[in-house]
């Protein structure tokens, strides 16, 4: 059985925000890092995604992965309004840490 603790599901964009990126985590912070100093190869790497602009936390790890799944299979338009409910200015929220 998983240990109990904080899992996240995040979204992050590009500078000018035309590309997201649906990712689940255990620690937001080291990975955000992660992707800011592009050490995740592959797509957020090559779209140079580094800009936290949603995130959602859960004590339940299989709920995390489901949600993570549910948003990646959501049209832009959709995924755009859950940003848009809490970070309709698409800050980077990794900048108040």
């Amino acid at each position: 059985m998983p240990s109990p603790g904080k899992y996240y599901v995040y979204l992050l964009s590009n500078w000018n925000n035309r590309v997201l990126y649906v990712g689940m985590t255990n620690n937001l912070e080291r990975r955000v890092c992660e992707h800011k100093n592009r050490l995740i190869k592959g797509f957020t790497e090559k779209y140079n995604l580094n800009k936290l602009v949603y995130f959602e936390e859960t004590e339940d790890v299989i709920a995390a992965i489901t949600r993570e799944k549910e948003i990646k299979k959501w049209r832009r338009e959709k995924k755009d309004h859950l940003v848009n409910r809490t970070n309709a200015a698409r800050e980077d929220l990794s900048l108040k840490w």
